[in-house]
């Protein structure tokens, strides 16, 4: 069963094509970052997470609806001892073509290759910064060395297509910049900086911290990069490029009065609750529906009567924010 048929294909309210699945396996973090968790994260939030029998069946379902981009998530994912045969069984699923995977990198060093093996074939590391001061002030741990490790070995490793995010930030300077772009002229890497979204929780912060993505775009551009044509299943990113660089750089701008027409993906929390949009606090309990394999016709009902829902657009891409109760719970 390919699951790739046009009988199966989702479509929402306004035409747009969803097969990307987000899917929060853990809310547990260790990293305590800025943006995101800069209080740390309990080591019990949050229901318990499902388990790898619901999650074959959860992504078994998506697959049947046209879904064959699964991306694993967090809090952070290679907190589960048992990520590397998530992987292995996303990566089984009849249908599912692609398996990412975002990290903090932390446990990236020791099972990288486990991954590759498992099907891994998309690795997203986050990497705020290649200063080890201004990495340690944004992340809360002193591990920068560590998550470059992680990133060697996953090259090592052969995952097909590496990223290294960060997050576009105060003090994300000209220098900082070069130090990025310097990496993917010494390696296939594609870096991608991530525009802060208002999501509404400190007003104040996001005001001293947001740097508008327009400002690295110029930068870019001075330093003789070119926009590249946008690939098949691509994600939000507007990607660059410059002779003389295996990798490549990406810019996501979330808040862009565009970024919610191209959007083709539903997210599924650690817990298993089914969550349209980001920013829409509406969700839909599908851990009900995960118990056993006789239950995947109404599984796959309730995420079809579901995607109706789905809003042509987030509050921020309207211009204003929406506080997120619990963004590792999401998985972004």
């Amino acid at each position: 069963m390919s699951g790739r048929g046009e009988a199966q294909q989702l479509v929402d309210a306004f035409g747009r094509r969803l097969e990307y699945l987000r899917l929060s396996v853990t809310e547990r973090c260790n990293f305590r970052c800025t943006y995101c968790l800069p209080g740390g994260c309990p080591a019990a939030a949050g229901a318990p997470p499902l388990s790898v029998e619901e999650i074959d069946r959860l992504v078994g379902a998506f697959a049947v609806l046209g879904f064959w981009k699964v991306r694993i998530t967090g809090g952070e994912p290679t907190l589960r001892g048992d990520v590397v045969e998530i992987v292995r069984r996303v990566a089984a699923t009849p249908g599912v073509r692609h398996v990412g995977m975002t990290t903090n990198g932390y446990r990236l060093r020791s099972i990288a290759g486990d991954l590759a093996r498992a099907g891994l074939t998309c690795l997203n590391v986050s990497v705020d910064s290649l200063d080890p001061e201004r990495f340690a002030a944004i992340t809360g741990t002193p591990l920068l060395p560590r998550v470059l490790e992680g990133v060697e070995a996953a090259m090592a490793a052969g995952i097909p297509r590496l990223k290294v995010n960060a997050v576009l930030l105060a003090g994300t300077d000209g220098a900082e910049v070069d130090r990025f772009l310097a990496w993917t002229r010494e390696a296939p890497v594609t870096v991608r900086f991530i525009e802060l979204m208002e999501v509404g929780a400190d007003p104040a912060w996001f005001a001293r911290n947001h740097v508008p993505a327009a400002e690295l775009e110029r930068l870019l551009q001075d330093r003789g990069w070119s926009r590249l044509p946008r690939g098949e299943g691509e994600g939000p990113a507007t990607n660059y490029g410059k002779a003389g660089h295996p990798g490549r750089v990406g810019i996501i701008a979330p808040s862009r009065h565009d970024a919610c027409a191209r959007c083709n993906r539903l997210r599924v929390s650690s817990g298993g609750r089914l969550r349209l949009c980001l920013f829409d606090r509406r969700e839909v309990p599908l851990r009900p529906l995960l118990g056993s394999d006789a239950q995947r016709g109404a599984l796959t009902g309730a995420i079809r009567a579901a995607v109706g829902a789905k809003p042509a657009s987030h509050p921020v891409a309207r211009g204003g924010a929406r506080a997120l109760s619990s963004l590792s719970a999401i998985g972004g």
